[in-house]
């Protein structure tokens, strides 16, 4: 790329060279796109016909790339077509604008511009009618959808189509709309211009006159006499356009209150359209509560229509696609719609460093029975993020789910052996490892063997020696066996203290599991290595003779003490005599170089949550 010619002048190709250098290392940052975009734009001073090729190629290149990472900007679309109309013509433009409309079906300004831009550059009225009728099925629902139904009618209009025009306005009534009575008006007006069997279906309209002619002569007062005289054709068409009328105020009133029902959560929608920053908890929760109000609505048009235009805005939130998958799988005979929701938030929108929708759609593939779709799904997500530990667990899962024990530990092996897993997920994977031996084929002996030829890979990792603890206290035992087992227990207590590399608020929450499991299941003796315990976990770093061994060079106690001694403070600690007399406790210096925060004194520690 670093020879690539972007046309222009030379200042202009350098700066373009520059820009898409910024891209490519950041390809992330909108800013850097919008840029490197505009920059395009105003290459020879605005693309036309007359500019040169690689000019054109140049900037086309960039709109493609930039709209296949931002595939809902809806106005860069109108831009792009714009460009096209200008360099290519009208066919060019139009290839633009389908594009778009695909990429982004629900945008309203979309449709209308391409409906728009058809008007003038078609003269075929029912090839142009074919699109808007295209238009009016992907954002006719939409609340805010006036601005594309004005275009449609003023189509019409220019056609004076009044019997289209009266179609249309019979359709828009019956939708819930910001501007539903503006429609109402003109269509109730257009109305009483209409023949009687355009107003109704013919089986009301037969309703209408049956019931009129059942009421009888009609009573006319003459005098002091009424006198009842047969209704005539045109008595009888006057009173079923007032029963019309009536009917059409009902549809009215209708679509007055589903408008305002909607109201609630319409105003609070704050962006409608695509953003690359984050939207604040405030909306996220109106989406979520508008969603829970169309589903209970029960209406699966309007529902779809409303999950369609929340994942514009809410695009890069897995939350939604998951919801959305979650509902429409619940629909029957919808896999394929289920499917296209998986791959698109998958494949498009939702960042690969959020992984969960992937495996969502791993796990409906395998649903279906298409195993291997299911695999390759997870090796795709590795490909991204070697070495994730949650979709390993859960390729080695898949892989025992349907070729067994063994098929799971080879997973799990051959990421262990990989050079693209760090130390710190194959910890985590040992730790599966062991555990699939224990919870699947039962053999305990065979997971400890796992844990104990591994632990001095892994002395600073967390989760191993989490999970190492915990298998042994876990281990069911009887009088018989419990001397044992606290063997076993209280050398991994051991080996956490004296030998790992953990962060030393760990230590202290994993000895007092330790403590708890010597008071609840110790012998007699047991109270007095609680004690002591008691004294080295919780009592000041002064009494800590483990500790202080730890942090000595040749691991004893006493070097630690008499280097402490020599420096008046903690080892290691720079002491500030006038930071001791203002209060301040001259150990945080070693908690923050440990990596933890130091609790107040008079805080008790909390025990670690584990999963």
């Amino acid at each position: 790329m670093a020879d690539y010619s972007f046309g222009g002048t030379d200042e202009e190709n350098a700066e373009l060279k520059k820009l898409n250098a910024e891209v490519l290392e950041e390809p992330d940052s909108f800013e850097h796109w919008e840029k490197l975009v505009r920059a395009a734009e105003s290459l020879e001073g605005g693309l036309n016909r007359n500019s040169s090729p690689q000019s054109i190629v140049a900037t086309r290149d960039i709109y493609d790339r930039f709209l296949a990472k931002f595939p809902l900007l809806f106005g860069y679309w109108k831009k792009y077509a714009d460009l096209e109309f200008s360099i290519a013509g009208t066919e060019a433009a139009e290839l633009v604008y389908e594009r778009g409309v695909a990429s982004i079906t629900n945008s309203v300004d979309l449709w209308t511009n391409y409906c728009a831009f058809k008007v003038e550059t078609s003269h075929d009225s029912d090839v142009i009618r074919e699109l808007y009728e295209r238009g009016a099925s992907c954002v006719g629902l939409d609340f805010l959808a006036h601005p594309f139904w004005d275009k449609y009618l003023e189509f019409e209009e220019r056609l004076e189509a009044q019997d289209k025009i009266f179609a249309i306005l019979e359709r828009v009534v019956h939708i819930p709309m910001h501007q539903y009575a503006r429609y109402f008006e003109r269509y109730r007006h257009l109305a009483q211009l209409r023949p009687l069997h355009e107003l109704l279906p013919a089986d009301l309209l037969a309703q209408f006159r049956a019931e009129i002619e059942t009421e009888g002569p009609a009573t006319v007062q003459a005098g002091s006499q009424q006198i009842k005289t047969d209704r005539g054709e045109l008595e009888i068409e006057r009173e079923m356009r007032t029963r019309i009328d009536n009917f059409h105020l009902e549809i009215f009133s209708r679509t007055q209150t589903e408008t305002t029902k909607r109201w609630t959560y319409e105003s609070e929608v704050k962006r409608p359209y695509f953003h690359v920053t984050e939207l604040d908890e405030g909306q996220l929760v109106n989406w979520r509560k508008y969603l829970d109000f169309e589903e209970v609505e029960g209406d699966y048009g309007r529902t779809q229509f409303l999950y369609e235009r929340c994942l514009v805005t809410c695009a890069y939130y897995d939350e939604f696609w998951m919801r959305y998958a979650r509902w429409m799988l619940a629909q029957p005979t919808k896999e394929e719609e289920v499917r296209n929701i998986y791959q698109r938030a998958s494949m498009l929108y939702v960042p690969i460093s959020r992984p969960a929708v992937r495996l969502q759609y791993a796990y409906f593939e395998e649903s279906l029975d298409r195993v291997e779709l299911a695999k390759d799904i997870h090796q795709a997500i590795l490909v991204n993020l070697p070495g994730h530990v949650e979709t390993i667990i859960s390729l080695a899962n898949l892989s025992r789910r349907h070729g067994g024990l063994d098929a799971a530990i080879e997973v799990y092996k051959s990421q262990i052996d990989s050079v693209q897993c760090d130390i710190y997920a194959k910890a985590a994977l040992v730790a599966e490892w062991a555990r699939l031996l224990w919870k699947i084929k039962g053999s305990v002996d065979e997971a400890r063997q796992v844990y104990q030829k591994n632990q001095h890979w892994y002395l600073d990792s967390r989760p191993f020696w989490i999970n190492y603890l915990f298998f042994e206290l876990e281990q069911p035992t009887s009088a018989e066996t419990e001397q044992t087992q606290y063997k076993r227990i209280k050398q991994v207590h051991e080996d956490i203290r004296r030998k790992s590399h953990l962060p030393p608020l760990t230590v202290k929450d994993l000895s007092h599991y330790y403590m708890v499991y010597l008071l609840e299941r110790g012998t007699k003796d047991a109270a007095k290595e609680y004690m002591t315990l008691d004294r080295e976990v919780n009592g000041p770093f002064s009494v800590q003779s483990t500790m202080k061994a730890k942090l000595s060079e040749d691991g004893r106690e006493a070097s630690t003490q008499r280097r402490m001694m020599m420096e008046n403070g903690h080892p290691g600690v720079e002491v500030d005599e006038a930071a001791i007399r203002r209060g301040e406790n001259p150990y945080t210096k070693y908690y923050q170089q440990q990596g933890e925060q130091q609790l107040p004194s008079d805080t008790q520690p909390q025990p670690l949550r584990y999963q």
